[in-house]
């Protein structure tokens, strides 16, 4: 049944190149960051494919380090795209996530989204109408680029791509946990500040408060917020929100928690699933990145 739902789930996101086209990879460059090697590499998906920029750092002297694919967040700042991971973010706790991660012994690797990093220079909106009149979802062509990551990440012989996470913050977030949800590749999700009710969303009239991106034609006719996380179950998920952030409602989130710790109760492991919740806006703080780490360092 998990199956057929993550089919239907990834039918909504539209039109996409097929999944099993070659991967080619070119390194742009190599260079030695302070505890850890930062490689700039371009992804290339099938022969016409478009060429895909990604960080990948990996910690020093550790011997096929797990791996957490990092999806970078949204905030309107389209050029920064994957140098959050290197240089963080003003919403995000510091470190960045590549000296955190390498830090903790974790390779990690982001991607730039479409219109975001060096794919930047294309109007959200006017991308987002297109795709529309073609048959495809913005939100869909990003998830299918970290898809194809995942893919990417199967080709290193020098980690260990059997304990892969995701890890995103904002659209990073939502990011984790769709990926999490469609591929059992991933091992552990953990999200930040956007698990998000779609219902409540739209109660309380929060539509606006996230971009055009993120809306997927038909999708509250076949699921919700707990049915795509519910895919994800039995593996390991972490939640990090703030109370205060109009982004994620908080009657949102308790339902989301309920009915999640309901269907852990089922796992061999019931604290796989964890949300916790802070008095915070839209902002990572200090307590969500210590959560973070002692997640990741218990389940993965």
């Amino acid at each position: 049944m998990s199956t057929l739902k993550r089919q239907q789930l990834y039918q909504l996101l539209g039109d996409l190149p097929p999944l099993d086209s070659k991967i080619t990879t070119k390194l742009l460059s190599k260079k030695e960051c302070p505890g850890y090697i930062l490689e700039h590499l371009e992804f290339q998906y099938g022969e016409k494919g478009e060429k895909i920029p990604a960080y990948f750092a990996a910690p020093k002297n550790v011997a096929k380090p797990p791996v957490v694919l990092f999806c970078h967040s949204h905030g309107g700042q389209y050029k920064l795209g994957k140098d959050e991971l290197i240089k963080g973010n003003s919403y995000m706790y510091d470190p960045p996530y590549a000296e955190e991660l390498t830090a903790a012994g974790y390779a990690t690797l982001c991607i730039d989204s479409p219109l975001f990093g060096e794919r930047s220079g294309r109007d959200e909106t006017d991308f987002f109408k297109e795709m529309i009149w073609r048959g495809k979802t913005v939100w869909g062509l990003m998830v299918y680029d970290n898809l194809r990551a995942i893919d990417y990440l199967q080709t290193r012989d020098d980690i260990d791509v059997s304990r892969l996470a995701t890890l995103g913050m904002s659209m990073g977030s939502t990011m984790a946990w769709w990926l999490a949800a469609l591929d059992e590749r991933v091992k552990v999700c953990i999200d930040i500040c956007c698990m998000t009710d779609f219902h409540e969303l739209i109660n309380e009239g929060g539509l606006n408060g996230h971009g055009i991106y993120y809306y997927v034609p038909n999708l509250l006719k076949h699921f919700d917020t707990i049915g795509i996380n519910a895919l994800i179950f039995p593996r390991p998920h972490l939640s990090v929100n703030g109370t205060l952030d109009t982004l994620t409602p908080a009657k949102g989130l308790e339902k989301i928690n309920a009915a999640l710790i309901e269907i852990y109760k089922q796992a061999v492991a019931p604290d796989a699933w964890l949300m916790k919740n802070y008095p915070a806006e839209h902002v990572e703080i200090a307590e969500m990145r210590r959560d973070i780490m002692m997640f990741l360092k218990k389940w993965i």
